[in-house]
């Protein structure tokens, strides 16, 4: 390889590490995605333009243009999409990262013209690319299609942890037949290619939308390994790094979510990922009465509280009330009010999405807390208020055994001497099942939507 493409490759290996790190940490995550992004088109134009290779001209002309309607096509869209959006564009683009994975297979697999004399090792590695690519593909488009509502949240399939293992096992069975026979038969190509597009299908559309997180980062892991992958056929090493950076961050991610989901990896994997419990109509566990309050006795509540801790949920997002939640809380600080809000890993429709919403209105990072760090602090908190959260903030986690969220960690909001809940109606989330906290005797249902709540809240904070 060129020396000089070399150092390139080095260069931009370091800036992506760096970006990754930088990523970590909200006040520094813009720099880091910069910093990667330098990289990565300094690994673009060195591949281009150092190589040993001759290319004709018309091969630049395409790629120059390939490039420039892509970038073009990327600035639109990123600075056009809602920040309630950014769920569905990272799907959207993550499916886009499969495909290409895939096609690249599919043109290695048909234009070697000995693939019946290449090594098992790299026609294993080709067809690898061509099904986790089509996988990510047609999952990450089924996830967007959910997160936007084109679809619907949960589509029921009898027997699909079977039909879907049975895919996976089939998936894996035909890619080692190729293999080992040896064939250069496009038409099994072909058949592999849409094994994992109905695979992808199947497995994301009976999961609910409320499991997202766990489902984007899976897949976010997928497109890194096709990456990777990639690398490998090429020979290039920082597709190959890229690759792995991205697959192994989704993993650890992807962990970290199933753990704040009370699941294992293994149950996104092969099947009870998705299947929720629900609560039988008619039946009332007689949980208590619910109290409801108006906006004027929240906000006198509020007035005289020392701490207020907020929770945001993804019915803060649906009703876009990030600036108004934010308003809410500049208003109770100018009132001597210690205020933070308090982050569940799986709360939104993406890791990390309430950090991302109420970035959008400048909340100061310093008071986003995680809940690991916040929990502690629920005791001395004189009111917590809800905004759309459901399951997260649930108590049957910790107290129902029966309960199919039961060992699920959540957010301790049930220590805090009073709670005002906001929510449209009594509709449970997606466990399906009764929420205890709303039957506390500290709680005080805020019924209506999260915007015209909060702006009545916010008026009513003003007038005292």
């Amino acid at each position: 390889m060129n020396i000089l493409l070399s150092i390139i490759y080095l260069i931009s290996t370091i800036t992506f590490i760096v970006g990754l790190k930088k990523l970590g940490h909200p006040e520094t995550a813009k720099s880091g995605n910069l910093i990667a992004s330098v990289g990565m088109g300094l690994a673009i134009v060195g591949t281009i333009f150092i190589n040993d290779i001759e290319v004709p001209i018309i091969i630049y002309v395409l790629i120059g243009v390939a490039i420039t309607i892509g970038s073009i096509m990327g600035w639109l869209i990123a600075m056009k999409v809602e920040m309630t959006k950014m769920p569905e564009l990272v799907s959207l683009f993550n499916g886009f990262g499969g495909a290409s994975a895939a096609l690249i297979g599919v043109v290695e697999f048909i234009g070697n013209d000995n693939i019946s004399g290449t090594k098992a090792t790299m026609v294993a590695t080709i067809l690898s690319a061509v099904a986790i690519g089509s996988i990510t593909f047609s999952g990450s488009l089924v996830a967007w299609g959910k997160l936007n509502g084109s679809l619907k949240s949960v589509i029921k399939i009898p027997q699909y942890n079977i039909i879907n293992n049975l895919f996976v096992i089939a998936i894996i069975s035909f890619s080692a037949y190729i293999v080992m026979s040896g064939s250069d038969s496009q038409l099994f190509l072909y058949g592999l290619l849409g094994l994992g597009i109905v695979y992808g299908v199947l497995f994301v559309l009976p999961i609910g939308g409320a499991d997202m997180p766990v489902v984007i980062s899976l897949l976010n892991s997928l497109t890194g390994i096709a990456a990777a992958i990639t690398g490998v056929l090429y020979d290039n090493m920082v597709m190959l790094v890229g690759g792995i950076l991205v697959g192994s961050a989704g993993i650890i991610l992807t962990i970290s979510m199933c753990k704040a989901m009370n699941r294992t990896l293994g149950s996104v994997i092969f099947g009870s990922f998705g299947a929720t419990a629900v609560a039988e109509e008619g039946i009332n566990k007689s949980l208590g009465t619910i109290k409801k309050t108006t906006s004027s006795d929240a906000a006198i509540m509020m007035n005289y509280a020392t701490n207020v801790i907020i929770v945001p949920g993804y019915g803060l997002a649906v009703a876009q009330a990030q600036h108004v939640i934010h308003e809410l809380e500049e208003l109770l600080v100018s009132k001597g009010v210690n205020v933070k809000y308090a982050i569940h890993p799986v709360a939104g429709r993406m890791p990390g999405h309430m950090n991302v919403l109420l970035a959008e209105s400048n909340v100061d990072y310093s008071i986003l807390s995680e809940m690991d760090d916040i929990n502690p602090q629920f005791a001395n908190a004189d009111v917590v208020l809800v905004v759309g959260a459901n399951d997260v903030v649930n108590p049957a986690a910790h107290n129902d055994p029966a309960s199919p969220i039961y060992g699920m960690p959540i957010l301790d909001v049930e220590k805090a001497k009073h709670i005002v809940v906001n929510k449209r109606s009594m509709k449970a989330g997606y466990a399906g099942i009764e929420n205890e906290l709303f039957y506390n005797s500290k709680t005080s249902m805020l019924f209506g939507d999260a915007k015209e709540a909060l702006t009545e809240l916010v008026g009513e904070l003003k007038g005292m």
